[in-house]
């Protein structure tokens, strides 16, 4: 399959894209974005500051721009876009948050990035049973979560699409960086269907598109749900869209166990490690990319990992029956 970034000068380092920014564009977008989290009420989850936003998205710099723009229109076999040297404060950062539910309601220069880049790829948009419905969340270590499969653990998180039990699961999730995890310990590790599927045995691809099988909710949510009985793999047979969970997904029966199996070890053999350094920000298509993290020791002295994580619909208009007063927050 054919990349669609050449046009940008993307760099494709190993098996991911990565977009970066010269001194220029990071200045041009740095006043962009300081603009922007100035603008009146200075609040994310605000209306009008998030249409203000929707409106600076069209002013990111002309390379940048296009590069979204592709990864939008085919997100390579990859299905991931890295935009790196993104412009961070001058002033020291505060703390890293680690309490649960960490999230950012005023409009920082990060923030500001992060719904920026967000609105130029589509929709940015949020769960209200997920960290209160707020469109900018912080990923970090939270030493109440350590042990779990969520955000704020630190054990190996297992590949999972994002909220795949939820039938309005985001197109893309971004992930920017704002501190590291001591040592550069921590990577996020993605893989995607387009590599892993030429190691799927027929009986096995066969079984992973019907629907055989169960997703619950994961345990950043303040709800208890389970899917309706689901395929793993839909769309195009030789291109298909991937919807599971390695930690929350169970098979229906011992075929779909065992495919599931294949299909998890499959994605093992394929998969990236990236690891984010300040400034960077990945997005995933949520459609053909599962992600997780690798195991990690935080400190919880204030310098652990801290990432603002957005997600993005490009079909906003699919959603409209859960989305109150035609907003940004999903019920």
């Amino acid at each position: 399959m054919t990349s669609t970034m050449a046009s940008t000068n993307t760099d494709h380092r190993g098996d991911t894209s990565v977009l970066e920014l010269t001194g220029g564009e990071r200045a041009e977008l740095e006043s962009l974005a300081r603009q922007l989290a100035r603008t009146g009420p200075g609040l994310v989850d605000d209306p009008g500051w998030q249409a203000t936003a929707r409106e600076e998205s069209c002013r990111l710099p002309g390379r940048l721009s296009r590069a979204v723009r592709a990864f939008r229109h085919d997100a390579g076999n990859a299905g991931t876009l890295t935009i790196s040297n993104l412009p961070m404060p001058a002033e020291p950062l505060p703390p890293t948050p680690t309490v649960p539910d960490s999230v950012e309601r005023r409009t920082t220069v990060p923030a500001a990035l992060a719904v920026l880049l967000g609105s130029e790829l589509g929709t940015v948009i949020a769960y209200r049973d997920e960290k209160f419905g707020a469109l900018v969340q912080n990923v970090v270590p939270v030493p109440a979560l350590a042990g779990s499969q969520s955000n704020g653990g630190s054990v190996q998180l297992e590949f999972h699409t994002e909220n795949a039990f939820h039938p309005h699961r985001p197109d893309y999730v971004g992930l920017l960086c704002l501190r590291p995890a001591h040592e550069d310990q921590v990577g996020t590790q993605v893989a995607s269907i387009r590599r892993a599927l030429p190691l799927l045995d027929e009986e096995a691809l066969t079984v992973l598109r019907e629907a055989r099988f169960m997703t619950e909710a994961p345990p950043s949510f303040h709800a208890v749900g389970l899917s309706s009985p689901h395929p793993v793999l839909g769309g195009a047979p030789e291109d298909p869209d991937i919807c599971v969970d390695f930690h929350a997904t169970r098979a229906l029966d011992e075929r779909a166990e065992k495919s599931l199996a294949q299909l998890r070890e499959a994605l093992v053999e394929v998969r990236s490690d990236v690891v984010l350094r300040p400034g960077d920000m990945i997005f995933v298509d949520n459609r053909l990319v599962v992600h997780g993290r690798v195991a990690f020791s935080p400190r919880y002295d204030g310098n652990d990992r801290w990432l603002h994580r957005v997600f993005v619909h490009l079909d906003h208009r699919r959603s409209r029956r859960h989305r109150p007063d035609n907003g940004a927050v999903l019920t």
